[in-house]
């Protein structure tokens, strides 16, 4: 019943008081909420925490939510808020952001099988997925979210700038350089 329904209309019905609204919500944006915080900070524990966080922040805003744009710039400009308040909390933790605690395993990183099943296919695949993710980590901290809330969260440009509270200028111009350095660095690969 909720699964084709759009989420600001399902975050209005839970704020109305239908649970299940939340439940669909929740499956239909985690797995892209849980890559986002964990690779702009790298620390799973602290990832998971944020992801509590963001959760929890959410179902207490319930009562006040008024679809003003769509539900996932919403729910990334909490993401973004409450990681900015995590790095403000813990001065150790640089704003960069490129700092690997190397303690916590990163999410499994699962790989199709090539046509037939053939092993060297799925070894090569494997290994590009591996260095796009270096290149994702590599990227600056402020271009890295831009990249990961286009790409994760499917974000316009113009909802990138209202959940990280830029001009869209400077949305445009992170993802721009984003790419970019992306692009060169797969380049390489070749």
């Amino acid at each position: 019943m909720h699964d084709e329904v759009a989420d600001e209309l399902l975050m209005e019905r839970y704020r109305d008081g239908d649970a299940g609204a939340f439940d669909v919500l929740y499956r239909r944006h985690k797995g892209g909420l849980f890559r986002y915080l964990f690779r702009l900070c790298k620390q799973q524990s602290v990832a998971e925490e944020l992801f509590q966080d963001v959760w929890s922040n959410i179902i207490r805003s319930r009562e006040r939510y008024q679809p003003s744009a769509k539900f996932t710039t919403f729910l990334y400009q909490v993401a973004h808020n409450r990681l900015i308040d995590h790095i403000r909390q813990r001065p150790e933790i640089t704003l960069s952001l490129d700092d690997a605690d190397g303690d916590d395993d990163p999410p499994a990183l699962s790989i199709a099988a090539g046509p037939d099943g053939q092993p060297e296919v799925m070894v090569e695949r494997k290994r590009l997925i591996e260095n796009m993710i270096e290149q994702i980590e590599a990227l600056p901290a402020l271009q890295r979210e831009a990249f990961l809330l286009r790409e994760e969260a499917g974000l316009s440009l113009e909802e990138i700038a209202l959940a990280t509270g830029v001009t869209p200028e400077t949305a445009k111009s992170r993802l721009r350089y984003a790419v970019a350095k992306l692009r060169d660095g797969l380049r390489g690969l070749r």
